[in-house]
């Protein structure tokens, strides 16, 4: 660190107290009293007992490696104590607290006790952090993490509407504060939570990453120009904040308040970092719970807090590619889950939605005198708004209404039923692209008819009643003579057996399709006249045909 900005932290330097505050990492003061929590604070060191010792005066010091009892942290303590250290950050591994406390006294220093299975990387970004976010108390008050309350207390010093994105260019948090003008790309991205383009390939996003300090993006056609600042900690590029351009007479006050709030911006993305990590997993998980382990769902929903006085149903999205594994796939299911959480919020005021596997599913709750309608309109919305974060469709499909908890399995197998059917119907029209447009997104009822047929179907092949049965025979004939016996047989059921209906559809003569019925009745002993055989011909190539891929 060059001498300039060392000479800078010690006169913005902070209290001890501050940074452990902001730092909010489950940290245990093992000696905590009003000399050491008031410790100044100018830096953070990681310490290791082979490098040269240097000048820890009003640092704190992270002890990675050091256990208490061995020589390196009894050689730490004693040092930092001597140099004037603010604190030592250490991990228990098996130690009791009254040792550490002892310690501590003994050597007059303040030691911090990190879990054991803390991150040491993100411990120190976050202890770095603090310690520059202490000395700014532009946006106090804004509780960590809580990246939206940040935009609006950036867009409210600023006089723009304001915007935070992470490096991926996924919108983090914005501003709501009435009065402000917006152009239509802010109005875009805060729908979907996903930048039009991507920050690596383009070009103000760059440009404001090359930057020292906050700078003015130009306007772009008929959009509004930006302050913008990239945000670091430690080292690490964390995202940006973008603010609407109030005009040139508040411009120069902006762009100094945005570089005074850069180090608590970093603390702030850092935090909110780690509560979203935290919160999809834990979404996630309870809603795996509610649709995989019906003993333990009502637990989960009360955890999650979901009102279940009308119902719920469960919707599935899923993103049609050719491959599923690339890095690029992964970002696009993550947008489809933020656009998918941003709809419902704005819809219901809460989103329970999650990613397990491919798949993004929500609860939609069956409030309203339509919920069915109001549940089509959703997933209409998602899906016109998934350009904006992927080149290839969506599928977005709704089981039914669940009346209790306990039914969101049947829920979710509705949902599923009805994605992978039209899955399968687009396909085939990729192969036919004669057919009619299928649609992308269905309630469960919607196909109900063919989905249920299909779950015939397969009641069929899993027991064994097909067998050896005459549309087996049928097959294996159409296969060796090249014949077409089966198209036949199912232009017959089609059409009730009329005749001139049929040769129509098969384009061949009258007579021709009089030959092949009679053919079919006599080769393989058919009495199409008994209405029980007729309908099991009809179950066997009906459910074919809809299994087909």
């Amino acid at each position: 660190m060059d001498t300039a900005t060392q000479s800078g932290m010690q006169q913005s330097a902070v209290r001890l107290s501050d940074c452990i505050q902001l730092m909010q990492a489950d940290l245990v003061h093992a000696n905590p009293t009003p000399e050491n929590l008031g410790h100044p604070v100018s830096d953070v060191l990681m310490y290791d007992p082979l490098d040269t010792w240097s000048s820890v005066d009003d640092r704190i010091i992270l002890a990675v490696g050091c256990t208490y009892g061995s020589p390196d942290f009894d050689q730490l303590l004693h040092r930092a104590a001597n140099s004037n250290a603010a604190a030592v950050i250490v991990k228990a591994h098996g130690a009791r607290m009254e040792q550490l406390r002892s310690a501590a006294v003994r050597h007059t220093l303040s030691v911090l006790v990190a879990p054991d299975d803390a991150d040491w990387t993100q411990l120190v970004a976050l202890a770095r952090a603090s310690v520059m976010g202490a000395a700014a108390d532009s946006v106090s008050g804004v509780r960590l993490g809580d990246l939206y309350a940040f935009a609006n207390a950036a867009a409210s010093i600023t006089n723009g509407a304001a915007s935070i994105v992470d490096p991926l260019g996924r919108i983090l948090g914005y501003s709501t504060l009435p009065g402000q003008p917006i152009d239509e790309l802010r109005r875009i991205t805060t729908l979907t939570l996903q930048e039009t383009i991507q920050p690596a390939f383009d070009q103000d996003f760059k440009a404001v990453y090359a930057a020292p300090g906050a700078v003015l993006v130009p306007a772009l056609d008929d959009g509004m120009a930006r302050l913008a600042l990239a945000v670091r900690a430690g080292g690490e590029l964390l995202g940006s904040i973008w603010i609407i351009d109030p005009g040139e007479e508040k411009r120069a006050t902006a762009l100094d308040a945005l570089d005074r709030m850069a180090p608590l911006a970093g603390l702030h993305m850092l935090h909110a970092r780690s509560a979203s990590d935290f919160g999809e997993r834990r979404n996630a998980d309870l809603i795996r719970t509610l649709m995989d382990d019906t003993p333990h769902a009502s637990f989960a929903a009360a955890q999650l807090g979901l009102d279940t006085a009308n119902g719920l149903a469960v919707a599935a999205f899923s993103i049609v590619r050719p491959e599923t594994g690339s890095l690029e796939s992964v970002r696009e299911i993550h947008r489809l889950l933020h656009l998918v959480t941003t709809v419902c919020n704005v819809q219901f005021g809460s989103g329970h939605s999650a990613l397990i596997g491919s798949v993004v599913y929500a609860l939609l709750p069956g409030n309203g005198p339509s919920p069915r309608a109001l549940h089509a309109r959703i997933i209409q919305e998602i899906e016109a708004y998934s350009h904006t974060i992927s080149s290839f469709p969506v599928i977005a499909t709704v089981g039914g209404i669940a009346a209790t908890i306990g039914e969101l399995p049947r829920s979710r197998s509705e949902a599923m039923r009805t994605l992978h059917h039209l899955l399968n119907l687009q396909a085939r029209q990729g192969k036919s692209p004669g057919n009619n447009k299928v649609p992308g997104v269905a309630l469960f009822e919607d196909f109900q008819v063919p989905l249920d047929l299909l779950r015939i179907g397969e009641f069929i092949e899993d027991n064994g009643l097909a067998g050896a049965d005459e549309i087996s025979r049928i097959q294996a004939r159409d296969a060796e003579q090249q014949t077409e016996y089966l198209e036949t047989l199912r232009a017959y059921l089609a059409f009730n057996g009329n005749i001139s209906t049929m040769a129509a559809q098969l384009h061949v003569h009258n007579n021709t399709v009089r030959y092949r019925v009679a053919r079919l009745a006599e080769d393989f002993n058919l009495d199409l006249a008994d209405p029980q055989k007729r309908l099991w011909l009809w179950l066997r190539v009906t459910t074919m045909e809809l299994a087909a891929k």
